[in-house]
C-alpha cells in the first residue's frame, strides 16, 4: 500500500529543548482545525506518548529501528497514513544521538526534520546550530527550525536573522512557565497527573498558530507491503492486564500483538480492585509502584489473588515496576519500606540517580525478545537468573530475567513485536 500524507519529524540538538511540548501543541493545533493527527514517538518511551495521546486524541505508537525493525516501523507509518491528515514523529534526545538515532529514522522514511532549538541563552549562534543540524549529514531531509523559549519580539527577530537560506525559520515560541510540562525522576509526569494539561496544550497551540506551522507541511510518500497475519497462538486466552496510575507503561503495539494472536485482554487496577478478572494469564507492566506503596501494600486481597494465580501454575509476566511489586519489599525515595506481594525473593530500593538505561536483547527458552530498561532502583535477590540481557551498543548493562514456575520477571520492558511468538509463549497457559 502506498499513501501520501503531510508529515514532520520533530527533533532538536539535545534533550530538554521542548520537543514534547511543541509536538503535543502542534498536534492539538491541527486537531482543533479539524484534522486527524497521528503522532509517533521515537524509541522506547512511555511518558511522552501519554501527553501526545491526549493532545492528538489518537493512540501513539513507538518507532524504533532496533526494537521493532525497519519493516515494522514502515508498516505502522503506512497504516497511519491511510486516514491521517498529518503525521508527526517526535524524536529522542538530539537528532544525531544514539545508534540508531532520530536522523536514521527520518532518513529511512523521508520525513523532513523540524528542529526545536532552545534559544533562551543565545543570539546568532542559533543560526550556526541550525546550519550544523541541517548539514551534518546532508542526506537527512531537513525542513527548518523553530526557536523555543525566546525572550521577546526583538530576540525572535535576532534568531530569525541568523538562519541562513535555504533553511526555513518557522517562527518562535516565547518563554512561558505556563506551557512547560512538569517532570519527575523518569521524565515527564503522566498525563493524568497534570491537572492543567489541557490549558497548557491550548496555550502552546495558540502560540504555534502565529507561526508557519499552522500550515500543513508537504506530503510524504509512505509505502508498506500488506501485513502478514500473526498465528493465533493465544486464541481464546484471557489475559488480565494491569493498567492504572501505578502500572501505565504499556506499548500499544504489545496489546495489538496479543489481540492479533487471539487473546482477550481484561484490564484491571492493582490499586483499586480487590480481585483479578477471570483470566488464564497475568501481565504486570511497569510504572510507578513506588509512588503508591501504601495503597499497594494495603490491598492484601489483590496480593492474595496474585499468589493464587501463581499457585495453580498460570503464567505471569512482570516488567520493571510489575516485577518490583512481586518482591518481598520495596523502599521508596524517602526511605519508607513496605511489604508487597512476596512472590519473588528479594528487596528493591529506589535510588536518587538513574541506575540503568539501555536497549536489551534477551534470549529466553521461548525465544529472543528485544526491549529496553530504564529505572532508578536497585534489586537484591538470591534468585538465580535464567538469562541476562545484552546491549546492542556494547554497553555494560545486562539485566536479569527471573523465573519461578510460570512467573517471568525482569527490569526489561519487552517489545512484543520483536518476536510475537516468543511473547505468546510467555503468556500461553
Amino acid at each position: 500500500m502506498t499513501t501520501h500524507c503531510p508529515a514532520l519529524f520533530i527533533s532538536a540538538p539535545a534533550s530538554n529543548q521542548g520537543k514534547t511540548t511543541i509536538t503535543a501543541a502542534l498536534a492539538r493545533l491541527h486537531r482543533r482545525l479539524g484534522r486527524k493527527v497521528r503522532v509517533f514517538k521515537t524509541g522506547p518511551d512511555f511518558l511522552d506518548p501519554m501527553i501526545l495521546n491526549q493532545a492528538s486524541g489518537q493512540p501513539v505508537y513507538q518507532l524504533d529501528l532496533w526494537m521493532g525493525g525497519v519493516e515494522h516501523c514502515r508498516q505502522l507509518l503506512a497504516e497511519a497514513a491511510q486516514d491521517a491528515d498529518l503525521i508527526l514523529v517526535e524524536g529522542v534526545m538530539g537528532l544525531y544521538d544514539g545508534d540508531p538515532c532520530s536522523a536514521d529514522l527520518a532518513r529511512a522514511f523521508g520525513i523532513p526534520v523540524l528542529a526545536i532549538v532552545d534559544g533562551s541563552a543565545m543570539a546568532q549562534t542559533f543560526g550556526a546550530i541550525a546550519h550544523g543540524l541541517a548539514n551534518y549529514q546532508p542526506d537527512v531531509p531537513f525542513a527548518g527550525v523553530l526557536a523555543n523559549r525566546v525572550g521577546g519580539h526583538r530576540h525572535a527577530e535576532m534568531l530569525a536573522a541568523s538562519v541562513r537560506e535555504p533553511l526555513h525559520f518557522y517562527g518562535a515560541v516565547a518563554r512561558d512557565a505556563a506551557i512547560e510540562l512538569p517532570h519527575r525522576h523518569l521524565g515527564l509526569l503522566q498525563a493524568e497527573e497534570i491537572a492543567d494539561l489541557e490549558q497548557r496544550l491550548e496555550r502552546t497551540a495558540d502560540a504555534l498558530q502565529q507561526t508557519s506551522l499552522a500550515t500543513l507541511p508537504p506530503a510524504v510518500e509512505f509505502t508498506a507491503a500488506p501485513a502478514t497475519p500473526l498465528p493465533r497462538l493465544l486464541q481464546n486466552v484471557r489475559i488480565a492486564v494491569a493498567r492504572d496510575a501505578a502500572f501505565g507503561f504499556l506499548y500499544p503495539a504489545n496489546l495489538d500483538v496479543l489481540q492479533a494472536m487471539g487473546a482477550e485482554l481484561r484490564f484491571f487496577s492493582p490499586l483499586a480492585d480487590n480481585a483479578l478478572p477471570e483470566a488464564d494469564s497475568l501481565y504486570l507492566p511497569g510504572g510507578y509502584p513506588e509512588l503508591h506503596l501504601d495503597q499497594l501494600a494495603g490491598n492484601r486481597a489483590m496480593q492474595d489473588a496474585i499468589h493464587a494465580h501463581h499457585a495453580v501454575g498460570k503464567p505471569i509476566l512482570a516488567e520493571c515496576g510489575g516485577m518490583l511489586t512481586l518482591l518481598e519489599t520495596l523502599t521508596d525515595h524517602a526511605g519508607k519500606t513496605v511489604r508487597l506481594v512476596g512472590l519473588l525473593p528479594g528487596h528493591a530500593v529506589m535510588q536518587q540517580r538513574l541506575t540503568a538505561l539501555a536497549l536489551q536483547s534477551m534470549t529466553l527458552p521461548e525465544g529472543t525478545l528485544r526491549g529496553h530498561t530504564y529505572h532508578h532502583s536497585k534489586l537484591d535477590s538470591a534468585l538465580a537468573p535464567i538469562a541476562y540481557g545484552q546491549c546492542p551498543n556494547s554497553g555494560k548493562t545486562a539485566e536479569s530475567v527471573f523465573r519461578i514456575g510460570r512467573t517471568t520477571a525482569s527490569y526489561v520492558h519487552f517489545y512484543f513485536a520483536s518476536n510475537p511468538q516468543a511473547a505468546a509463549q510467555l503468556l500461553l497457559p
